[in-house]
């Protein structure tokens, strides 16, 4: 292993864990190798996911939490971290954070804001949490990786479903954050858009309806699999995307050359002559 390189992960947390892209995270990761801990609300749920780990093999530790709850967090974070002789994983070497929820797709302006809060809190204030209470001992044990589970929502804007564009745009924020202030302490941390996966999220959405070709979730699990083996360490800090990018593509890019900013979430100059072009770019 190259000086200064994190070891690859032995074990995972993934929130959103009962259904969709955060199962099939889960299962993907078990069958690399690695023991899961597997965070959700639906406790039955729960149960048939962590049967499906330990089918493969693999310790699997069921955990039902709502992600906005510090102390539920808090609590479920440690016990992961627990000893194994104690009923947890010894530690959290990876941190997947995927439960997202979606608003109603009207303008700003006709959205409930009950609701549209909600959505803000599950996708920002969630992963927030988790990173609060995993990234310490992680940095103390020499690094550690996060995912979070992105979108292109997170790239543009969006005419409707405002709290879910909001909040993609900023975990980008959020994600390159622990990457500028935790990579000279081993974190690695990615922003990982699955692309349109059919879930029960993407299938309840009007703009989708008419859909029939979908992103198979089978790209985001071997994207999150490379990243949890460290094969993908260049590329922390980075907003990725399954739908363009596969480990190979982004090795190839790394192997070009990259500068800074690479991949970072970005306000961009009207033009080539505009004044604020140097400090938007340059830093």
């Amino acid at each position: 292993m190259a000086e200064g390189a994190v070891p690859a992960a032995r074990t995972a947390l993934v929130t959103g864990a009962t259904r969709g892209i955060g199962r099939a995270v889960a299962l993907g990761l078990a069958d690399a190798g690695l023991d899961v801990a597997l965070l959700a609300r639906d406790e039955a749920r729960l149960a048939r996911v962590a049967a499906e780990v330990r089918d493969r093999g693999r310790t699997a530790l069921a955990l039902p939490v709502d992600v906005t709850e510090p102390g539920a967090v808090a609590e479920a974070v440690a016990r992961a971290e627990a000893p194994v002789a104690d009923g947890g994983l010894g530690g959290i070497d990876l941190l997947v954070n995927n439960a997202g929820r979606i608003d109603t797709e009207v303008p700003l302006w006709e959205a409930d804001a009950d609701e549209w809060w909600q959505v803000v809190e599950t996708n920002v204030r969630g992963p927030f949490l988790l990173a609060r209470h995993v990234v310490p001992a992680m940095l103390a044990r020499g690094g550690g990786r996060v995912v979070d589970v992105n979108s292109g929502a997170g790239t543009h804007d969006m005419a409707v479903a405002s709290a879910y564009n909001v909040s993609k745009t900023a975990l980008l924020r959020l994600g390159h954050h622990l990457h500028v202030a935790g990579t000279g302490s081993g974190l690695r941390v990615f922003e990982v858009a699955p692309g349109t996966v059919a879930t029960d999220m993407t299938g309840s959405m009007a703009m989708h309806a008419d859909r029939t070709e979908w992103t198979p979730v089978e790209r985001t699990v071997e994207m999150v699999a490379a990243i949890a083996s460290g094969d993908l360490d260049a590329c922390s800090g980075w907003y990725v995307r399954v739908t363009h990018d596969t480990p190979s593509s982004l090795r190839k890019l790394v192997e070009t050359g990259t500068g800074p900013t690479s991949r970072h979430l970005r306000v961009l100059p009207a033009n080539g002559s505009d004044r604020l072009g140097p400090d938007l770019t340059g830093r």
